[in-house]
């Protein structure tokens, strides 16, 4: 293992990369197998004697390790600096917080930017196609491997939360709570639509090769920027952008061209452009693919209640959020009736904001109050 440890405000945060040997491989749903692997994670706080306050963070499709702390690639904050943190409702000083890199991703996890042990080139698109299921299995074997033997919670949002929900299919018996975000137990055609939309987008540029830019030298980044652009829109909603954008312009008058007349297509041109610096290309296809293969009744004969039939002690909260047309409350609702029919414990909100989907990155106090009454209840329980 590869790992580094510094002292911070709350306890300590560290992590590095786990490199399995080669006689550990992850076995995928496509019967293919990855090896070696590498899992790129951090931590926050410490863990207890007990091994009883262990936390897992599993990010969205663009998230990363950095949860809780600055991104060294980017120098921005955690994704989840309003959650993570002293005060917060995941405190390090109490909780032992563990955030990872999928695989598949491009942030010290193996993915299709690693190496290749066959070629010594980078894998492209020889790399293997994964699922949410099979970022979860690498996830297990990371908390195997820190001598975890059961997570106090996980707790993700979007795709984060579909890796809740297979954590609580696959396995019930490792945890003792789980939270989910902002999630759905199936993608959407409309989802899927959206997807394409930025693959082929990505494929589409000259400098894509192939998925081979890698080994010669040069990168889509404007296809990856298109892409990033289409998918930006999905986690808005109407309303939020047109308070915070409406029809203003740039400057004064109009161009009579094709500049960025509008400040929101400055914004979308913006996070188009940022995002190439810091997210592979072929990573997106790989991850996106994962999504839209995610269906988790179809795992369990069709019924979505019996993805949970093992589950039963396990304390669940979903949450939604009331502009989110992503991932609608109806399918956190769907989750939530899945729960109650298996016989699980679960508690539910439905967020009101017109932040859209976004909202649970952001600062939004109903959803801080309620993961601190959800994490505070479920300590308790625990002996926390």
């Amino acid at each position: 293992m590869d790992a580094s440890t510094e002292t911070v405000a709350g306890g300590e945060t560290g992590g590095g990369t786990w490199k399995f040997p080669a006689n550990k491989p992850l076995r995928l749903e496509s019967g293919a197998t990855l090896s070696p692997l590498e899992v790129a994670y951090k931590t926050y706080g410490r863990l207890n004697e007990a091994k009883t306050n262990a936390v897992l963070i599993c990010h969205a499709l663009t998230g990363d390790q950095h949860a809780g702390s600055v991104n060294p690639v980017t120098g921005r904050p955690g994704w989840w600096d309003s959650v993570i943190g002293p005060g917060l409702p995941l405190d390090p000083e109490r909780y032992f917080i563990i955030a990872t890199n999928v695989v598949g991703g491009c942030m010290g996890s193996t993915g299709p930017a690693s190496t290749n042990p066959k070629t010594g080139q980078p894998y492209g698109l020889a790399f293997p196609v994964i699922t949410i299921a099979d970022m979860v299995r690498a996830q297990a074997m990371l908390i195997e491997a820190l001598g975890i033997d059961t997570l106090f919670a996980v707790v993700g949002g979007s795709m984060g939360g579909m890796q809740v929900l297979q954590w609580a299919a696959d396995y019930p018996q490792k945890l003792f709570s789980a939270v989910c975000v902002a999630a759905a137990p199936r993608h959407s055609a409309q989802n899927i639509a959206f997807h394409e939309v930025g693959r082929q987008a990505i494929m589409a540029d000259p400098d894509w090769r192939g998925g081979a830019y890698e080994s010669q030298g040069v990168r889509p980044e404007k296809g990856l920027a298109v892409a990033r652009m289409a998918a930006h829109i999905t986690y808005l909603s109407e309303p939020a952008l047109q308070r915070k954008f409406g029809r203003e312009l740039q400057r004064d008058g109009l161009s009579w061209g094709f500049d960025a007349d509008f400040q929101v297509e400055s914004y979308l041109r913006h996070q188009g452009t940022s995002f190439v610096d810091r997210f592979d290309a072929n990573s997106y296809l790989y991850i996106t693919r994962a999504l839209d293969y995610f269906d988790l009744a179809a795992q369990h004969g069709g019924v979505l209640a019996q993805a949970f039939q093992t589950a039963r002690a396990v304390r669940f909260c979903v949450l939604s959020f009331s502009s989110d047309w992503l991932y609608p409350t109806a399918e956190s609702r769907d989750i939530v009736r899945a729960l109650n029919a298996a016989g699980c414990r679960a508690s539910f909100a439905e967020i009101e904001t017109d932040k859209g989907h976004d909202a649970f990155f952001l600062d939004e106090p109903q959803l801080d109050a309620t993961l601190r009454g959800f994490f505070a209840s479920t300590a308790q329980a625990r002996g926390l």
